[in-house]
């Protein structure tokens, strides 16, 4: 009896195919990294080649698929994870940088204000016109030395060549000989009085300047009508002479230890 081999579309694969799907199975599932957990299992449940005859093909549950599509959906959420942690800290470094940002302009702004602060006391502070000296003569005192009959001022106790300092920041109005006040200077001050600086044997400043509190402004001396070395000092109301105020309080409003 002869034997006809099986042709057509119901024809049995031959090993050599059975093989190779056996073969790109395997590869798929070594994509995923489940191949080593998943195909050993697979394959003892198997019946042994020797007792089918044929080439063991590994196959894939539903069980198995759904491991994978959690391993790939793990993967994602990790991914996702870690994208968020590093947004995070992105985020973290901008807001510390923009907090020293504002510090540091604070810490400018506080700088300039306290600079703005410390000059606007400087131009407003008052000073004595003769350093580590003392009234030697009174305002108001009577004497025949005086034209009016009065002192119109104070004298500070002063050697020639003192530094006469300006009490107060203000313009220059007057600086030259002032006949009995010999020579002498006047300064027009920020709140609008005027002080005077009398018998000076050199004057260090000129008609227009602007002086600051404490500046040197001339040396004392003994010109004019005097009868030795002093500074004469006066407050006054306006530049010319009869406009005198109290100096010692004068300058004592301004918190100067007359």
């Amino acid at each position: 009896m002869a034997f006809t081999r099986a042709t057509g579309k119901h024809r049995r694969p031959g090993r050599l195919h059975r093989t190779t799907a056996r073969a790109a199975g395997v590869a798929a599932l070594a994509t995923t990294g489940v191949v080593g957990t998943l195909a050993a299992p697979a394959l003892a449940a198997e019946p042994a080649p020797e007792q089918t005859g044929l080439t063991p093909v590994v196959t894939i549950g539903d069980s198995i698929a759904e491991q994978i599509d959690a391993q790939a959906a793990a993967q994602r959420l990790a991914a996702e994870e870690a994208a968020a942690e590093r947004a995070a800290e992105e985020a973290a470094r901008e807001r510390a940088a923009e907090a020293a940002e504002k510090a540091a302009q604070q810490a400018r702004e506080d700088k300039e204000r306290a600079a703005r602060e410390a000059e606007r006391k400087r131009l407003t502070a008052y000073v004595a016109p003769i350093s580590a000296s003392y009234v030697s003569t009174a305002y108001q005192a009577s004497s025949g030395l005086w034209s009016s009959g009065s002192h119109t001022g104070i004298d500070f106790h002063a050697a020639s060549g003192t530094s006469v300092h300006a009490v107060g920041a203000g313009t220059v109005v007057e600086a030259g000989w002032g006949g009995a006040y010999g020579n002498q200077v006047v300064i027009k001050m920020h709140d609008g009085t005027y002080t005077q600086y009398g018998h000076l044997s050199s004057i260090g400043v000129s008609v227009g300047q602007t002086v600051t509190p404490g500046q040197q402004i001339a040396l004392s001396g003994a010109t004019g009508n005097v009868t030795g070395a002093h500074l004469h000092f006066e407050a006054r109301t306006s530049p010319e002479y009869g406009s005198d105020i109290d100096p010692v309080a004068y300058l004592r409003s301004h918190g100067v230890d007359v």
